[in-house]
């Protein structure tokens, strides 16, 4: 009785296990797209590299499978002395290598739009513009194309909370959630306070550290198609994905698309909101000093 009881539970923790970390699962074989270019690209590359392994594997292992039966032993014979097959072997090595410099090639082709950010698909004012190209890959993520809108957010790991600094004189902050519009061309500036962390929004492309001092670099951009009609905004979830201490499971963070008049309404209210908290805070200091000084 106690061992089937173990069994059950066992079986029922490895289904919680199984069913429970559905933030961080980011797809069951495949990394998710749809969500930016570059996680498209990304997605791409993935699946020609995952197509070519399983060709290897079935390859490779329908050989196997083949030699062991083909092969067997048998009562009363003697094993063969195989000394090699130049021919067989000349084969497998020029194969392998015509792979590996398909590879190479076809990743250098996807580098260039996963590494670097292209123009924005909206100006500063939110109109729409014409689609760029990509610039080509280099060691450092250059900035857009010169003449085209971007935004550069802040993005701050600290146990256990994102924090995101937008651009503008009234520093203007969020946290756990990164709203920005839709269309824009938005490149991420990732630091950390305390100990390393790892920004994963699954949609918007790969992981990024956040180092102690050191900034990484990354960027995304949300079509504007993502945006159903109806539909105020679209969102995208993701996590911390480098464990950081005991309380790793509950940094969440999420990124909120919106259209760029709805998101002029928000960055408007935020700045609002916080000149009206520092007026307070000025009249509350005001005010102590004054009964200080009486």
């Amino acid at each position: 009785m106690p061992k089937r009881l173990f069994t059950r539970g066992l079986a029922a923790a490895l289904l919680g296990l199984a069913v429970t970390p559905g933030v961080a699962n980011a797809g069951l074989i495949f990394p998710e797209k749809g969500g930016s270019p570059n996680a498209d690209k990304i997605w791409t590359l993935y699946l020609l590299i995952f197509v070519l392994a399983m060709c290897v594997f079935v390859g490779v292992a329908g050989a196997l499978i083949w030699a062991l039966f083909k092969f067997r032993a048998r009562r009363g014979l003697v094993a063969a002395q195989i000394h090699g097959n130049t021919r067989l072997e000349i084969g497998w090595t020029v194969g392998a290598f015509v792979i590996l410099v398909f590879i190479t090639i076809f990743t250098f082709i996807q580098l260039s739009g996963i590494k670097d950010p292209p123009a924005s698909l909206i100006d500063a004012n939110g109109n729409a513009v014409a689609a760029a190209h990509p610039q080509y890959a280099a060691t450092d993520m250059p900035a857009p194309p010169k003449g085209s809108a971007s935004m550069n957010i802040t993005v701050v790991g600290e146990q256990y909370v994102w924090s995101f600094g937008y651009p503008g004189q009234e520093g203007v902050i969020s946290y756990v959630d990164m709203v920005v519009p839709v269309g824009m061309t938005i490149t991420l500036d990732i630091v950390a306070k305390d100990v390393i962390h790892s920004w994963w929004i699954p949609k918007l492309g790969g992981k990024m550290d956040a180092v102690p001092g050191l900034t990484n670099k990354t960027w995304f951009q949300i079509p504007p198609s993502q945006i159903k009609p109806g539909q105020k905004e679209v969102i995208y979830n993701g996590q911390c994905a480098e464990l950081c201490g005991r309380n790793h499971a509950n940094m969440l963070g999420r990124v909120i698309g919106m259209r760029y008049s709805d998101w002029k309404a928000w960055y408007d209210q935020k700045a609002q909101q916080i000149k009206q908290a520092k007026a307070q805070a000025a009249a509350t200091r005001k005010r102590l000093e004054a009964q200080q000084g009486g």
